[in-house]
């Protein structure tokens, strides 16, 4: 991509004095970003979104296995914000996470800021997105790692490939929309359609010349990538009359599965083999929401058209895919239980056996009481989210900049628990002493390479439902799921030790719970947070700070010479 050569040297030059800089021995890759607020035309009206160098989705970041890329993100918009880039792991530079005052502050409108990207073990999907607020809902775009040289695929080489990620589109202001719903403690307004690469497709009014087309050859074999970045809802995805071979999940392989469809949640991303095997002709791709629990949703259908080259008569109909119901849990189980790690030769797994750190987490949506029941949500009450009954408040300075200067007075706790504060029958019927959370900023400190298991318990305590759960600064092993209360006794008999997904982003089943694994060795401040974003604003979150370890290779970089300030600061 083009970039202003002279101000790449400034900030590579300013990358240069980072405390303890460690060159990758990679590619260096530049990009540039430039937030600013651009018209677009969806559903019959035209707004003004931000986005990325104008488009939407944004633009692609391509590199190797193991390269690193500088992105210079110039803030052009009307507000600061931060980026994130979801599921790179960013060894022992958690300066360039992203995530809005937990690793960094906002970049000031009229200023830049450029991040180092670190790309490690991660081979496959990742993708981009805003994190500050609901941001994200348009600024986003897609991470292409490849294989590194003289290696390749573990399966036949693809003649070529297709990125797909599936949006939100909200005909009002997303950030005006979530600051009235945090104001009245009322749910925000849902999405008013969904997209595929920024088109809602032809079923919604005035979308039928844009619906996205995706060019195919017949006989050839495709590597398709597909992100889900909705904002409040997990996804079914088919394409009609194709199979999909599932080869990976979140940048790591697995073994593949041949389905009709996919269950996709906000976060996850998938790399699908498809094959163009059917006569030449236009094919619907479809994905609609799933929902399982008794909330509000988008109940509609986004679609782009599978289209065969060549020289054949247009069909008067086009064939549509069958998608499950949206609250049909069993067909997403279906699909979720077949996923498992490749665990090959070429592409090992090594899930820790030795535990020295477990925490038992209940997911919970809550209520925050307000005066005179003045507030719009359950009771009169403000809608609110919790993690062991911690609805977690965002400081006014980066968590990262307080715990690297040993300035934490006042801005967290180190005192998050490791199990509920109550125990009671957490898919059943709740006790009142849950349904109202505490409120802090309130973080897990975790001594480096230690072994750690989470066990996600979701809860009935409000509303039941599935939780898509993303933490910044690991890939992690998804060892075990169940339904009900999760047993210390007789579930870890079910766990899969030998080869469990490695992922970033896992979805805690409605009234169940998902148990993760990995070993504590990327020291550093990382956030832990349900990737619905209304949850996640209400404060469905905390961070793990992984303590330096006793080697200068295991212990945080230096911060580089400028970071965005905190007002506070």
């Amino acid at each position: 991509m083009e970039f202003n050569k002279m101000s790449w040297v400034l900030a590579f030059l300013g990358f240069m004095f980072l405390g303890g800089i460690c060159k990758a021995d990679g590619a260096t890759h530049f990009y540039d970003f430039v937030l600013k607020e651009t018209n677009f035309t969806r559903l019959c009206s035209t707004k003004s979104i931000l986005t990325v160098n104008g488009s939407l989705p944004g633009p692609t970041i391509t590199v190797q296995k193991g390269d690193t890329a500088f992105v210079n993100v110039h803030n052009q918009g009307l507000y600061g914000l931060t980026m994130h880039w979801h599921g790179v792991k960013q060894p022992r530079n958690p300066w360039s996470d992203g995530p809005e005052n937990i690793t960094q502050c906002p970049i000031p409108v009229g200023t830049n800021f450029t991040y180092e990207i670190n790309f490690s073990t991660e081979e496959g999907t990742l993708w981009w997105h805003a994190h500050s607020d609901w941001t994200r809902a348009t600024v986003y775009g897609a991470i292409i790692i490849l294989p590194a040289d003289n290696t390749t695929y573990p399966f036949a080489t693809p003649d070529a490939q297709e990125t797909l990620i599936l949006g939100s589109w909200f005909k009002g202001d997303v950030m005006e929309i979530i600051e009235d719903a945090l104001a009245t403690g009322g749910e925000p307004n849902i999405s008013d359609a969904f997209t595929i690469n920024g088109q809602p497709g032809d079923l919604y009014t005035c979308s039928n010349e844009t619906t996205y087309r995706w060019l195919v050859d017949s006989g050839n074999t495709y590597l398709l990538r597909v992100i889900n970045a909705v904002m409040n809802e997990e996804q079914f995805f088919a394409i009609a009359d194709h199979n999909l071979r599932v080869v990976a999940q979140d940048a790591a392989y697995i073994k593949p599965i041949t389905t009709p469809y996919i269950m996709i949640t906000p976060g996850q991303t998938m790399d699908i083999l498809v094959t163009a095997n059917q006569p030449p002709s236009h094919y619907y791709i479809a994905s609609t929401s799933f929902v399982d629990g008794n909330v509000t949703f988008n109940n509609s259908t986004t679609t782009a058209i599978l289209q065969y080259n060549g020289n054949y008569s247009t069909p008067s109909t086009t064939p549509f895919p069958t998608l499950p119901d949206h609250d049909d849990d069993t067909a997403a189980e279906n699909f979720t239980k077949q996923v498992r790690a490749l665990a090959s030769e070429d592409h090992p797994i090594s899930v820790p056996l030795n535990i020295s750190t477990s925490m038992y987490i209940a997911v919970s949506i809550n209520e925050r009481i307000c005066a005179n029941s003045s507030c719009a949500g359950p009771d009169g009450n403000a809608l609110s989210a919790s993690l062991n009954n911690i609805s977690f408040q965002t400081p006014s300075i980066s968590v990262l900049q307080a715990y690297y200067g040993g300035n934490t007075n006042g801005v967290y706790a180190t005192n998050f628990p490791d199990i509920p504060p109550y125990f009671y029958n957490f898919t059943g019927d709740f006790a009142n002493n849950t349904l109202y959370p505490s409120f802090g900023t309130r973080v897990r400190m975790i001594n480096y390479g230690e072994g750690v298991e989470i066990v996600f318990q979701g809860t009935s305590v409000i509303a039941a439902e599935n939780h898509p759960m993303h933490l910044h600064g690991f890939s992690f092993y998804l060892v075990g799921t169940g339904s009900g209360n999760f047993n210390s006794t007789t579930s870890p008999t079910t766990y899969n030790l030998v080869d469990p997904p490695e992922v970033n982003t896992i979805g805690v089943p409605k009234n169940g719970w998902a148990a993760i694994r990995f070993v504590a060795d990327n020291p550093g401040v990382w956030f832990m947070h349900c990737h619905l974003e209304r949850h996640s604003s209400w404060g469905m979150d905390t961070v793990l700070i992984v303590r330096n370890g006793n080697t200068s290779e295991s212990t945080i970089r230096g911060p580089p010479a400028y970071m965005p300030p905190c007002s506070n600061s």
